[in-house]
Parts: C-alpha cells; structure tokens; sequence
C-alpha cells in the first residue's frame, strides 16, 4: 500500500514539473475529444428534437382504419392488450358522431364532431379529467372560442333524426370539463364517454336510450360491432410493427411512416459517422500517446531503474506511466467538457436562430459526459499499457551502471 501511495505521489510530481509536455498531452486529448462531443451533442440534439416533435404530436402515433369495417368489441379488447398499443377506443359512424352545440353566450348553433375517449387518450395527455357518464364534455380550443364557454360552463347538445315519418330532436346538459390545446386538436371536436357516444348513435338509428329517456326500438343484446376505431402506437418505433399486425388481420390502415422512417434513418447514419470518426479519433490518440509514454519511459530509464533498485516491483513500477496518462485523460476530459459547452451555447443562441431554427440542435445529457469520461479513460489505460510493460521490464542493474 505504502509503494502505490509513493508512485501516485512521484507519478503526480513528475507529471507536474514536465507541465509543458504534460500541457501538449492534454491539449492534443481535447483537441480529439472536444469535437467528438460537438458532433455528438448535434447528433443527439436534432434526432432528440425530430423524435420529441413526433412524439409530441399524437397524430403521428395514430394508426387510422381506412374504409368502414366492423369490429367486435372482443376484437378490439384483444388488441388493445398488445404492448405496443398506447390507446384503443371504437368509433361510430361519422354521420352519427355530430351533436349540434350551443351555449347562452354564442349566437349560433355549430355542429360539432363527436369522439369518444377514456384515460390515457394521447389528444388530451394535457387535461386532468376524463368525461364519464352522459352530461359532462371536454371541447376543443377551436369549439370553444366559438361557444365563447370556459371550463365548468354548461352548454346545450341536440340530435335531430327522422324518426317514423316525424322529425324529432332531443336536447342534453353537458358540463365543460376542461379545453383541449389547439397543438393537440385543431378542429371543432366534443369529447365524450364512449356511452354518450353510443347513445347519440342509437338515437340516430332509431333506437331507444332508457337512460336518457330517448324513445325508439328496443335496442337487441347483441354484440355491438364498430366501423372504426382511433388507434395510437406507445411510440413511433412501435407503428411500423401495428401496421403490419393489423395487415396481417386483414385491416387498412394508414399511419405516418413516412416521417418516422425519415427521422430513423437520419439517426442511424449519424450514429454510424458518429461512430466512424470516435474510432479513428480514439485510435489515432491511443498510438499517439501510446508511443509518447514509450518514448517517456525510455527517456526516464535511469530514474525508473533507481526506483527498481530501492525497492518498487515490477507491477508498481507500471503504475508509473498508467497513473500519468489517467492524469492527461482526465484533465483533457475537462478541457474538451468546458470547450464543448462554449461550443454548445454558441450554436444554440447563434447558428440556430440563424439557421431559423427554433429548437435546441446541440446538447448532452448528464450521462454523456460521464460515458465520454469513461471510454476517455478506458482508451487512456489501454495507451499506457505499451509504456507500463516497457516500464516494468526495467533491470535495477541498468541504474547502477548510469551512476
């Protein structure tokens, strides 16, 4: 223990006497690692950006049915439960789907369209509450401006239909749970429970609604099938995998492949220059440092010898150069960090409002740096090793010859 605490301290002294050369190593590790960091801080920063933008948007998670199917309620329960699937509700048709709205501040009438939703619907990951029952309702920002209601207002929806040779309409209460965002909805939509919906359906078709007092046809108690369904993937890796099971089950559907792939390929042919230019960095450093620390043993024979004659083994006696060049990893480790955050701001607040571009396209996460410093010291150790066994193959006969 007493040998490795004097190496560390002779290894620490000799590093910091020869400071111009210990200087000229560290500088030529920042020079390599400070512009791998740039070009990975961009790497990360636009993909992150591209994928976030995606995510953010639900509507490049849908997966729309094309046409008009019937779907069973076992089905859709079934496939709901795949991993990849982060919301599934049914929908009706879409003549059925419109309630007329109307509130005591707007002097119009507007025919809105209805969609189911439950928990976890992607289109309202911004609001708090979910419609439950028949009389409460979350509007888009666009119906609601021209309703001219807020939140906890009450508002009056009507259905009209045709029913044997009469033309009837029937009216219902609905609270105002909440506004859903424009960036999220950008037509007029009314959200409600799946009952409500299936209600305003079977009125529409002539069917009575007993919970709502509505006169019509006794509904049969068969299965309900639905023509539709609003499908959203848990993330965009996940929608070219649903696409192809519901291709497989006979379903057409379409989906925003096109961009998705766009952003997976840009990311892939970063990583792979990303990774291009990080191999021939750390390889080009690791001889250059390789052969220095061989030339600095051989020029630091005498002394190394002497320190084999006073007693250090042989395996300590590598620790003499490791230890060096762990010092020239980590302090050039902080010259690249501190260069790459000057490098990270100036992109940031110069070239990307230049660019006309309004997000970040360069920046790390804290990890990143502390993987940089890991492969930075990795490669390091591994340059030093060359030296090290050079080191250690010293004879202490070879000082007493030089004194």
């Amino acid at each position: 223990m007493s040998q490795f605490k004097n190496i560390l301290t002779l290894s620490f002294r000799d590093y910091s006497h020869e400071w111009r050369m210990s200087g000229c190593f560290v500088l030529a590790l920042a020079s390599v690692l400070a512009p791998m960091m740039i070009l990975f801080g961009l790497k990360f920063g636009i993909v992150s950006s591209m994928v976030n933008e995606l995510v953010e948007n639900p509507s490049n998670r849908e997966i729309k049915a094309i046409g008009s199917g019937s779907y069973s309620e076992d089905w859709l329960n079934r496939f709901a439960e795949r991993k990849e699937v982060a919301f599934l509700i049914p929908k009706t048709r879409a003549l059925a789907a419109t309630i007329q709205l109307k509130s005591k501040s707007a002097g119009r009438i507007f025919s809105t369209e209805l969609l189911a939703t439950a928990q976890g619907d992607p289109l309202l990951k911004t609001v708090a509450t979910t419609p439950r029952g028949y009389h409460s309702v979350i509007l888009s920002e666009e119906i609601a401006n021209k309703l001219n209601v807020k939140k906890g207002d009450v508002i009056d929806g009507s259905l009209a239909r045709q029913f044997r040779g009469k033309r009837e309409r029937v009216h219902i209460d609905l609270k105002v749970l909440d506004i859903a965002p424009s960036h999220t909805v950008s037509r007029k939509v009314a959200f409600v429970s799946l009952d409500l919906l299936l209600a305003t359906e079977s009125f529409k078709d002539g069917r009575a609604v007993s919970q709502l007092g509505w006169q019509g046809q006794q509904q049969s108690q068969q299965q309900r099938e639905y023509p539709s369904f609003r499908l959203y993937a848990r993330s965009i890796y996940e929608v070219k995998g649903l696409v192809a099971a519901l291709d497989k089950e006979g379903v057409n559907v379409k989906a925003n492949l096109e961009q998705i792939n766009t952003v997976q390929s840009i990311d892939q042919n970063l990583t792979i220059i990303f990774w291009i230019i990080a191999c021939v960095g750390a390889v080009g450093f690791s001889f250059s440092l390789g052969a220095s620390l061989w030339a600095n043993v051989d020029r630091k024979h005498k002394e190394l010898s002497i320190l084999r004659l006073v007693g250090f083994q042989g395996g300590k006696i590598i620790l003499f150069p490791v230890l060096q060049s762990m010092y020239t990893a980590i302090l050039g480790w902080l010259l690249a960090v501190l260069i790459y955050l000057m490098a990270e701001q100036s992109i940031n607040q110069i070239l990307a409002p230049n660019l006309r571009i309004d997000r970040v396209i360069c920046y790390l996460l804290p990890e990143h740096f502390f993987w940089a410093l890991g492969l930075t010291l990795s490669v390091a150790a591994g340059a030093a090793i060359l030296g090290g066994v050079r080191a250690s193959r010293i004879e202490p006969s070879d000082g007493l010859r030089e004194i």
